[in-house]
């Protein structure tokens, strides 16, 4: 094993989500909370840490096909921060369609 990676952690489990498993896997990783679904720590997970950091939840919290767990943190390989989904996907953002974006007027056409 090498040096610990630091994790940002979002989740977003409904209303009837396993929390008390969720928070047992974040209180034995001494996770920080960060805000509304938001926990940070660091663990050493090794290279293959997507993997093994989704299998270590899964151990912790039955996840249903509604749930949302989304983790960031830095690629060493590259430097740069990256995201991925470790259960379910992207959807619509809630604030989507409050900015205008260069609406065409009729000087534009």
């Amino acid at each position: 094993m090498g040096t610990k990676k630091a994790f940002w952690l979002s989740y977003d489990l409904g209303i009837k989500g396993d929390y008390t498993g969720l928070y047992t896997f974040l209180d034995s990783v001494e996770a920080k909370e960060c805000g509304d679904s938001i926990a940070f720590f660091k663990k050493d997970y090794g290279t293959d840490f997507i993997d093994s950091l989704t299998q270590e939840i899964q151990k912790c919290l039955k996840v249903a096909k509604t749930d949302r767990i989304y983790v960031v943190y830095i690629d060493t390989n590259t430097n740069l921060i990256k995201g991925k989904f470790l259960f379910g996907g992207r959807k619509r953002a809630p604030w989507e369609g409050y900015a205008t974006k260069g609406q065409a007027t009729e000087e534009d056409n």
